[in-house]
């Protein structure tokens, strides 16, 4: 989270030290624990939101248009709410803003014209949900001013959800939007993405702690293989479905994969059903302080991506694999969609440093990139900074 002096300064840099109120928000990033793909299978999730996101500052206008300036990344847009908005072909990261607008427009919400500065320390494209912090934080900044912190949250994730599916391109569940709306400090969300019911569950970490390790692989979610899992998750459903009254692929049991003929489909399927239970043991391990439990799942999870889902790679496995050789680390996997970004792992307090420098060098050394290592601190949901 930036500091309100520095992006105070930032904003007056880029836009002019004019009158009136400057309004400061955070949008967290996302961490799943466990629950990997399985959000747009209809399953329990379990993701949390951390005190890395990304911070905007906002101020009115007199007329009725937005502006918009990051200070990660270049170029401005310059948005008349009056015209209709489009695409923008240069500047990526405008998309995701421009499709909340679109949307909240055309859900009837009357905005209104500012301009506003976003500043991240949330690493693009590592697996921690930019794009949901992104698209949740614009919303709640341009209803604000309408409805203060009264705002339905759960019809924001919704919203951005259909933003990334239809203006964005990327067929995402939306475990990653409702996590950044409604994100409670010091606890985990158990989420059921079938029905959008949801519970806290308490994140108590003694004597351990929860670290992001950073591949330094970007991947680009649009682009990766991302449809292609969610469409053979549809296809194996479709044919359980045949043999089977389920509604979703987490409903299915193992024994059900039996009627897949092909085995790539088989394996997808094997991972979303094993996975899930790995959640559901995962609640029980938390809830009851079970720590060495709840590493060993975190160790099958990652297994099951790589062997099953497939979408780990040679940097996530590397790092996994020397994240597993430092004693103190009880467990670890990759987090996010694959195909690059970050894995997490659960280390005792005492073997921080020795993980560090062991995880720093053994990864720098087999992949020619070098790693970066966060403690993850549960956070609250998007807001209003005072």
């Amino acid at each position: 989270m930036y500091p309100k002096e520095a992006i105070t300064r930032a904003f007056r840099s880029e836009y002019g030290d004019e009158q009136g109120d400057l309004y400061y928000f955070f949008s967290p990033g996302r961490v799943n624990l466990i629950g990997e793909h399985i959000d747009y299978n209809g399953g329990l999730v379990l993701p949390g939101t951390l005190s890395l996101g990304i911070s905007g500052c906002m101020r009115s206008r007199n007329d009725h248009k937005i502006r918009l300036r990051s200070s990660n990344e270049p170029g401005e847009a310059l948005i008349d709410l009056h015209a209709e908005i489009r695409h923008h072909p240069d500047l990526k990261w405008v998309n995701y803003p421009l499709g909340v607008i679109k949307y909240l427009l055309a859900a009837g919400a009357t905005l209104a014209g500012c301009d506003i500065l976003l500043a991240s320390d949330l690493p693009d494209g590592a697996g921690l949900s930019s794009s949901a912090a992104i698209e949740v934080l614009i919303a709640y900044m341009l209803l604000y001013p309408l409805r203060g912190d009264d705002v339905d949250r759960v019809a924001i994730a919704q919203l951005c959800q259909k933003v990334e599916n239809e203006f964005v391109g990327v067929n995402c569940g939306i475990m990653d939007q409702f996590a950044v709306a409604l994100g409670k400090a010091d606890c985990a969300m158990l989420l059921d993405t079938d029905t959008l019911s949801y519970e806290y569950v308490p994140f108590r970490l003694e004597g351990h702690k929860l670290l992001i390790l950073n591949t330094r692989k970007k991947r680009e979610l649009s682009e990766s293989n991302y449809n292609e899992r969610r469409q053979e998750c549809e296809t194996a459903l479709t044919i359980i479905q045949h043999h089977k009254p389920i509604k979703t692929l987490v409903e299915a049991e193992l024994t059900d994969i039996e009627c897949i003929p092909d085995p790539v489909l088989r394996k997808r399927a094997r991972h979303v059903i094993t996975e899930q239970q790995r959640v559901l043991r995962s609640v029980v391990a938390l809830r009851g302080s079970d720590l060495s439990e709840f590493g060993m799942l975190l160790n099958a999870s990652h297994h099951s991506l790589k062997e099953d889902y497939e979408v780990t790679g040679f940097e996530l496995d590397t790092i996994v694999e020397e994240a597993l050789q430092v004693a103190g680390c009880l467990g670890a996997r990759m987090t996010g969609a694959g195909f690059g970004g970050c894995a997490i792992a659960l280390v005792e307090n005492d073997a921080l440093d020795a993980f560090t420098r062991h995880v720093e060098c053994a990864y720098g050394r087999k992949t020619n990139r070098q790693p970066a290592i966060y403690i993850s601190v549960m956070s609250d949901g998007v807001r209003l900074l005072v």
